[in-house]
């Protein structure tokens, strides 16, 4: 755009006034005799305004100041000058209107964001975690799975209703609110270090193992809203890290003699052998012959069995996935149970179709047997504790249970065949029988449909 050359004159209200646009033109121009750059143009519509022309960087440039009726002379060459000293410090004027305006745009909208973020409930910003963290996928997998979803709702679950699977002994039948409960009514803005530091110590005297773990998901949310844009500028990101909050932390607890005697094997076996229902009682000697979590055996699938090459597909909550051999004493129970649908340990009236609560069934052939409260996760932690009697490498004790290496060589180097594994587990079951006092000689197993008990 070429610069526009014109006579300059004294700039007045009467010239101002009587400046009109010819009729065979479509504009035309008055320019200021005192203020470089600065003029006036007048269109065939009838518009004025005041209009600042110069080069920046060697490229002709023209800008509106605005209508001659908003804005007088003076002021008009004040914004005149203004302009042409931005120019002469190196910058374009146009930029940096861009900049300011963006400037204004992102203080606005970050004023709006502080005031809805100060407003905000826990339970709203929770809310929005979960929302975002369970929809996240990494490597073209979910980054949270069912079991880890479950954990945050059972954290924040409103309580009150009837408990639809087996109770432990004095737990009332109603469900409980969640131990996060008591958080969520408060503002964001007011989760701070003593908030904390009092929700823990208030709930590590009820459930010192389920606050601890509640307390790891809390801090996680946390660490989440610093860096949302929504959340970050009401969130105290550091209520989880004071001295005070520290140490009210429960320790991590293991429940002492939560796992079977040599002793107490046999008498185990004889109660839980005696359970009528067929799938409980093969699915409970299975969590001890394999040393599995309670739910990746039971959510075990025919499709997972292979009989051929005696080995089991156990869906492992840490690795996805993990192979462990069948053994034969097992193998005999498994083939021996009903195909009622996709499950080896199915349900026809759990929703799942799965086996979802045998803790009763469990109980009642402990205090059968006169033996001691016995968790399911203890039979688990029974598998590892006996295998030390067949005097296992621990490494191949670890993979069997799905544990994760703890040395270098286990992480990197040794990588056992499930022939290796076969052969120790083998070994274990065996002594684990011997102890029992069972005397089972393997036979080719062939599947069959028998008749069971509704688990």
């Amino acid at each position: 755009m070429a610069i526009v050359q014109a006579k300059k004159v004294k700039l007045t209200a009467r010239r101002i006034t009587n400046l009109q646009c010819p009729q065979d033109k479509t504009r035309t121009y008055l320019w200021c005799d005192t203020v470089k750059g600065l003029g006036i143009i007048a269109t065939a519509a009838g518009a004025r305004s005041y209009i600042f022309q110069a080069k920046v960087n060697g490229k002709s440039m023209r800008l509106t100041i605005g209508d001659v009726k908003a804005w007088s002379i003076a002021k008009a060459q004040a914004e005149a000058r203004r302009l042409q000293t931005v120019i002469d410090t190196g910058n374009d004027p146009r930029q940096v209107k861009v900049e300011q305006v963006a400037a204004k745009e992102a203080k606005a909208t970050a004023l709006a964001q502080k005031q809805v973020s100060e407003s905000v409930t826990v339970a709203e910003a929770w809310q929005a975690y979960i929302a975002d963290r369970s929809s996240s996928i990494k490597n073209g997998q979910p980054e949270w799975g069912d079991k880890h979803k479950a954990h945050h709702a059972y954290f924040v679950q409103a309580g009150g209703e009837i408990r639809t699977r087996g109770r432990r002994p004095n737990e009332p039948e109603k469900t409980s609110p969640g131990i996060l409960v008591p958080l969520m009514t408060m503002r964001l803005a007011d989760l701070d270090s003593k908030a904390v530091a009092s929700w823990l110590h208030a709930k590590t005297q009820q459930a010192p193992t389920t606050t601890a773990q509640a307390f790891r998901a809390l801090r996680a949310f946390l660490t989440w809203c610093a860096k949302h844009e929504t959340f970050a500028a009401a969130v105290q990101v550091g209520a989880c890290q004071s001295d005070e909050v520290k140490k009210r932390i429960p320790a991590p607890q293991t429940k002492k003699d939560d796992s079977l005697r040599r002793a107490q094997i046999k008498p185990w076996f004889e109660a839980v052998k005696k359970i009528s229902n067929p799938i409980i009682s093969t699915y409970l000697q299975g969590l001890l012959l394999t040393g599995a979590r309670r739910n990746e055996l039971a959510a075990l699938r025919w499709q997972d069995v292979d009989f051929q090459w005696k080995s089991l597909t156990i869906r492992d909550k840490v690795e996805g996935v993990r192979t462990i051999p069948l053994t034969p004493y097992l193998e005999h129970l498994i083939a021996a149970l009903p195909r009622r649908n996709g499950f080896v340990f199915s349900s026809l009236t759990a929703q799942s179709g799965r086996l979802e609560e045998p803790r009763n069934p469990h109980n009642k052939a402990l205090a059968a047997a006169a033996l001691p409260a016995l968790s399911l996760h203890g039979l688990r932690r029974s598998f590892g504790t006996l295998s030390e009697w067949v005097e296992v490498p621990a490494g191949i004790v670890a993979q069997i249970m799905g544990h994760k290496p703890s040395a270098i060589a286990e992480k990197h180097y040794i990588q056992r065949e499930l022939d290796l594994l076969h052969l120790w587990h083998v070994k274990i079951e065996a002594w684990i029988l011997e102890q029992a006092g069972i005397e089972f000689v393997p036979v080719q197993a062939g599947l069959q449909l028998v008749k069971s008990n509704t688990a």
